[in-house]
């Protein structure tokens, strides 16, 4: 009995520090700017891939922080969030801001490390998460717009920290993870539709789980797959996918389509769920695909 309330203050500490920076959000970030970064180099920096990977999870873990600090009202109204550090009032608003506030400086001070622009980018993704996208939820649903814009810098900065500028290459990774933010937070927002609504954000395009959502949520997915398979024809610069990984990436991206139809013609949550899960498949194997792609080549 002793060793139980021995340990369940530090656990405690721990899974609060983990839920209000987003640990698992913050790790797949972090996978996203590596992938990114490996793309990128010429030659593999392991202490700049480590730098990357605490500056990245710094910044989000600041950018999440933040936005449990101004949601703190209306996550307790929603029952997924209503256990969050600070609405369960396990930890201080103040607590919290000085773990943002930190995380925000020694993210950029990591960063910066690397290269300037990183940090810049780095700076823009927190600035809008924190002070558009997260006001925005709660009035319009083209906060998933304005969100999409940090959501797909992570992928890009690997390759800017990797090449120190910004270019077409950077630029169409950017691109994919931009187009794919669509049919996955839709796909979240039609899944947890009622407990969104008890919060009062607005994630869904036409405000509903309806036909228009669903229609646009399938064209998004068309359109991630289509913005996913330019580098196969040459044109992006130095990122380059041979054939066979764009087959590939091809099929990846029907799987997905798949999930967005059947959500299309159920129209029910747990269609919305599958195509979440797809969603997140999808951008990860494609990252693995890109980077393998790469290395392939240069060893044959």
């Amino acid at each position: 009995m002793s060793n139980t309330q021995l340990h369940t203050p530090s656990v405690s500490i721990l899974s609060d520090f983990k839920e209000i920076t987003k640990m698992r959000l913050a790790i797949s970030v972090v996978f996203s700017s590596v992938a990114g970064y490996f793309l990128g180099a010429e030659t593999i920096d392991f202490v700049t891939v480590l730098l990357l990977a605490i500056g990245g999870y710094f910044m989000v873990g600041a950018s999440n922080a933040y936005n449990q600090i101004i949601e703190r009202d209306l996550d307790i109204l929603m029952h997924r969030t209503m256990n969050r550090p600070i609405p369960a009032k396990r930890m201080s608003v103040n607590t919290a801001f000085i773990i943002a506030s930190t995380f925000t400086l020694l993210g950029l001070i990591v960063l910066y490390i690397i290269n300037p622009k990183t940090a810049m980018f780095g700076a823009i993704s927190i600035f809008i998460y924190v002070s558009i996208y997260t006001p925005l939820k709660t009035r319009t649903p083209l906060s998933v717009f304005v969100g999409a814009f940090p959501g797909a810098i992570p992928f890009m900065l690997g390759w800017v920290a990797a090449t120190n500028q910004f270019s077409i290459e950077a630029g169409t990774l950017f691109m994919i993870q931009f187009f794919w933010q669509f049919p996955h937070f839709w796909a979240i927002g039609w899944w947890l539709y009622d407990d969104y609504k008890r919060g009062g954000f607005f994630m869904l395009p036409t405000g509903k789980r309806d036909k228009g959502t669903a229609v646009q949520i399938v064209l998004y997915t068309i359109w991630t797959i289509m913005v996913s398979l330019i580098p196969v024809f040459g044109v992006t610069g130095k990122l380059y996918l041979t054939p066979v990984s764009g087959g590939i990436i091809l099929i990846l991206g029907l799987g997905m389509l798949y999930y967005a139809i059947q959500l299309y013609k159920n129209k029910d949550a747990q269609s919305a769920k599958k195509l979440m899960f797809a969603s997140v498949s999808y951008i990860t194997l494609l990252q693995i695909v890109y980077v393998l792609d790469k290395f392939i080549r240069q060893w044959i």
